[in-house]
């Protein structure tokens, strides 16, 4: 497997560091309480990916995405992937059977998945931190890597969405990479963990396009030491892909293009330039010089484009192009994740510390070492990824995450300099200098910065203002009288709409997801309009009950937008006759009220 650096000691060495990390990680988490499991702080996606995995269980099929308890009559198709959905269950069926209880072995999945990503996320940063900046990195890593990680929260206990997996494909690609001239197997590794992050969510795309395109360009600059890499990543790439297709999409679906997951639109992408990848690296008269190699490529590229542009134009404009401008206005502009480094610097400025800091000490890092050269293929590769993660997260706060991974690499070779500095003479400047380096690279002292700054900041109600109001509405408890009501559709604003199903089993019409159009615009219409088109809108859809949470963000977004609508008029008191308050909510964060039947 090459040198003993990166021997199978090393292996074993870095997964038990990440390993100490992530049980220490836990021992927090138990000492809290596993909070998360009973507050999910409004993260919806977690909530229902809980649902779709109860819903497989309970015999929903394999290929069908529907979320039948969600929108209009008939509900609405998701955009994930079964590749989630699949191991989690899995965990709740083997801890059901060993503890004859389905709660507890629910339980058990949120607490056990994302450590197990938690795990092998922190193992593979150490591995990528070790051949970027050799052994003495690794240390580094594994703390400001699972410092971040554990205070950006996406492996928090509860975290059932995509995202962590994701990421922890991802950084796997990126280190498989980084260690391919070493280990000939890495990169067909490599290409399978960038196919299966892509056919996880569309998010990853960039990302995923920026490994391509450097296994691509590494190629062109010397194809001796990487022609085996590239031919070998796209292989894996395609083949993957292929798998990934056949095995989560039904043959009905198989001819229908998807722009917001994976279908046949990306399979025939990734399967075209993977084997044109793999077919030029193997090809002699394509691979004979540097002018072949990079006119083969780039006709590869133009092909790519051209299938593109003719047979899925759809998936050439923005992802939320078509969404209805009331959605646009009232859900996608306030959603956290969603908002800009822009918006973010009128309106919570003081977050931006939290976010970008550390990634942006790390393209200066980048910076400083093109500008001294001897720039090496390590470079290209953490270099790409690192700035195309913050040009994402520049877009939309969610990239964030993955530019926070990345700038782990670079900061923890920092580290390792200024640790051999201190070791090889022990003055206090350098012992200062060592220091400063540790603070600015771990992603808390940011968070704790931006926290100490966010009062001189203040303009307004920001991220962290809305969710100390939030909170109430957010909680497990809040939502036990729903659960203990006879089953029927529950009229409520997009974000309650995931707790209601996890812990109830009535239906609802909206829910913070942009294929849930019908369902998410007559909630509108219901909540904006006068209580006599709420009426209408209730009798028509045998609506049962209306729930409300006053301290909600989405609720009085809301009444600010119809302060003579029917949601304005609830939030004040102003309850129509054909509404009667549930006497099992009296004195909860949430109001339900129950339609009165006529006559």
């Amino acid at each position: 497997m090459g040198t003993a650096e990166n021997g199978a000691a090393s292996w074993k060495s870095d997964l038990v560091l990440a390993l100490l990390a992530v049980l220490l990680a836990l021992a927090v988490d138990a000492w809290m309480g596993f909070g998360p499991l009973t507050d999910a702080h409004g993260d919806n996606d977690n909530l229902l990916r809980l649902v779709e995995v109860r819903d497989l269980l309970a015999g929903q099929g394999w290929f069908d995405l529907h979320q039948y308890r969600m929108g209009l009559e008939g509900g609405f198709v998701m955009h994930w992937s079964r590749l989630v959905d699949a191991p989690i269950a899995s965990i709740v069926l083997a801890a059901s059977a060993l503890t004859g209880s389905r709660p507890l072995a629910e339980n058990v999945a949120q607490v056990l998945w994302p450590a197990l990503l938690f795990w092998s996320t922190l193992f593979f940063t150490a591995r990528a931190a070790r051949s970027f900046g050799g052994g003495g990195a690794v240390l580094p890593a594994i703390l400001i890597g699972g410092a971040g990680y554990y205070f950006v929260g996406i492996y928090a206990p509860g975290a059932l969405d995509h995202h962590n997996v994701q990421l922890m494909l991802t950084m796997a690609s990126l280190a498989l990479l980084l260690e391919a001239p070493a280990w000939h197997r890495a990169a067909l590794l490599a290409g399978l963990c960038a196919a299966l992050t892509l056919a996880i969510g569309m998010e990853t795309v960039p990302y995923v396009a920026a490994i391509g395109a450097c296994v691509s360009l590494l190629f062109v600059s010397d194809p001796s030491g990487e022609r085996a890499i590239a031919r070998d990543f796209g292989l894996g790439f395609a083949g993957v892909s292929a798998l990934v297709f056949f095995a989560t999409i039904s043959p009905s679906a198989w001819g229908v293009a998807q722009c917001d997951a994976f279908s046949v639109a990306q399979f025939v992408v990734a399967a075209i330039a993977g084997i044109g990848l793999a077919a030029i690296a193997s090809v002699e008269p394509a691979a004979r010089n540097w002018r072949r190699r990079l006119g083969s490529l780039a006709g590869l590229a133009l092909v790519l484009g051209v299938v593109v542009a003719s047979l899925f134009p759809q998936c050439l404009s923005a992802p939320y192009a078509n969404l209805d401008p009331r959605l646009k206005e009232l859900w996608l502009d306030h959603i956290d994740e969603a908002q800009s480094l822009f918006t973010l610097l009128v309106h919570d400025p003081a977050r931006v510390a939290a976010r970008y800091a550390t990634p942006l000490v790390a393209i200066i890092l980048m910076a400083l070492r093109l500008r001294r050269g001897g720039w090496r293929r390590q470079d290209s590769l953490v270099a790409a990824l690192l700035a195309v993660s913050f040009v994402v997260g520049a877009w939309q706060l969610r990239g964030t995450t993955f530019s926070i991974a990345f700038a782990v690499i670079p900061l923890s070779a920092w580290i390792a300099k200024w640790r051999a500095r201190a070791e090889a003479g022990s003055s206090p400047g350098v012992a200062l200098r060592l220091a400063a380096v540790w603070l600015v690279s771990i992603n808390p002292v940011w968070t704790g910065v931006a926290a100490a700054a966010s009062v001189a900041f203040e303009k307004g109600p920001t991220v962290a203002d809305r969710g100390m109001t939030d909170r109430a509405c957010e909680k497990k408890a809040t939502f036990a009288p729903l659960g203990g009501m006879t089953g029927t559709t529950v009229l409520a604003v997009s974000n309650l709409g995931a707790p209601i199903l996890v812990y109830s089993g009535h239906k609802v019409f909206a829910g913070p997801y942009h294929r849930n159009v019908a369902g998410n615009l007559l909630a509108l219409d219901a909540f904006l309009g006068s209580a006599d088109d709420a009426r209408r809108i209730v009798e028509a859809h045998r609506v049962g009950l209306v729930a409300i949470c006053p301290g909600n963000f989405e609720s009085r977004t809301l009444a600010q937008k119809a302060p003579q609508g029917f949601l304005a008029g609830l939030l004040r008191g102003s309850v129509p006759d054909w509404l009667e308050p549930a006497s099992e909510t009296k004195g909860s964060p949430i109001e339900l009220y129950r339609v009165r039947q006529a006559g």
